[in-house]
């Protein structure tokens, strides 16, 4: 079987800016991104996907928050948006999908801690992370875990991550300390880009391999940098910094949040998804939800 595991926040965000018209609910609120979400996963479903999570950020703050002040939060992201949250996470239970809501953690350690689980089972071929987000390559193993990023139409396995980045899947939390990620607020270290973090971590993979001084480090690393001396006077001046964003930058697992791969299986919607599909004005998600169940 395959695992499909679906960025629950990406694909709100997605909806909620490519939408062009507007849809309320019965109780006159913006809906549009969810119905989308929604219409999304069933056509998943309809191509296969029988094994699936979603994956959100039930508050957009993590424990992150408390260890770097630049870190994102939800300040100006649209209130109509913000709203569709908790609509969208009991809307996807009433689907029947499995959804990790994330509180303390973040919707990309749900996705990470899933993938886990779903790569225990010897009985799951694949396991597929739906989300363009950096920092899930860390989580690419082989062929068998794999990043989907549909908005580019590309499938990430080990070797495309090695491709894209420049380094290993397991070197990408330090990577990204160095080179920063502007989407989770943290800048990486003054002078270092993606073609100097890939030079030296695809030779180190580690902060903590990387030789104090320019002149220790392996001659093939050297000779592909014009800056070694410059790079390397900043890791060991800023290497606690680097360790902190390495920090927010790995993501968490957390086993206990998948009981097991059956919690993946799609079995049809609850009874009461045709009330949530009336709910959202959306009626016709029930009938592609239970023309979707009769054909299994």
């Amino acid at each position: 079987m395959d695992v499909h595991l679906v960025d629950g926040t990406y694909e709100l965000f997605r909806q909620f800016f490519g939408q062009k018209a507007r849809r309320v609910s019965a109780a006159g609120d913006d809906v549009a991104a969810v119905v989308g979400v929604l219409g999304s996963l069933l056509t998943m479903i309809g191509e296969g996907a029988d094994h699936l999570a979603v994956a959100t950020d039930h508050r957009i703050e993590s424990f992150r928050n408390e260890l770097w002040p630049g870190y994102k939060t939800s300040a100006g992201v649209a209130p109509e948006l913000l709203a569709q949250f908790p609509v969208l996470e009991e809307s996807l239970e009433s689907l029947g999908v499995l959804v990790l809501a994330m509180d303390e953690l973040e919707a990309d350690d749900g996705l990470a801690s899933a993938a886990a689980a779903a790569a225990d089972d010897p009985a799951v071929e694949r396991v597929l992370i739906w989300t363009p987000d950096k920092d899930l390559a860390q989580c690419v193993r082989g062929h068998r875990v794999v990043q989907v990023d549909r908005r580019n139409n590309a499938v990430l396995d080990e070797d495309g991550v090695r491709e894209k980045f420049g380094v290993l899947p397991a070197s990408i939390p330090d990577y990204l300390a160095l080179v920063g990620d502007s989407a989770d607020g943290f800048p990486g270290l003054a002078g270092w880009g993606k073609h100097s973090a890939a030079a030296v971590l695809s030779h180190y993979h580690h902060l903590e391999k990387i030789p104090e001084r320019a002149d220790e480090w392996d001659p093939a690393v050297r000779a592909r940098l014009r800056n070694a001396p410059a790079l390397a006077a900043r890791l060991r001046a800023e290497r606690e910094l680097a360790l902190l964003f390495r920090g927010l930058a790995t993501l968490r697992v957390d086993r206990s949040l998948v009981t097991g791969t059956a919690a993946f299986s799609w079995r049809g919607p609850r009874p009461d998804f045709d009330e949530t599909a009336g709910f959202l004005s959306s009626p016709r998600l029930a009938e592609r939800a239970l023309e979707l169940a009769s054909s299994r």
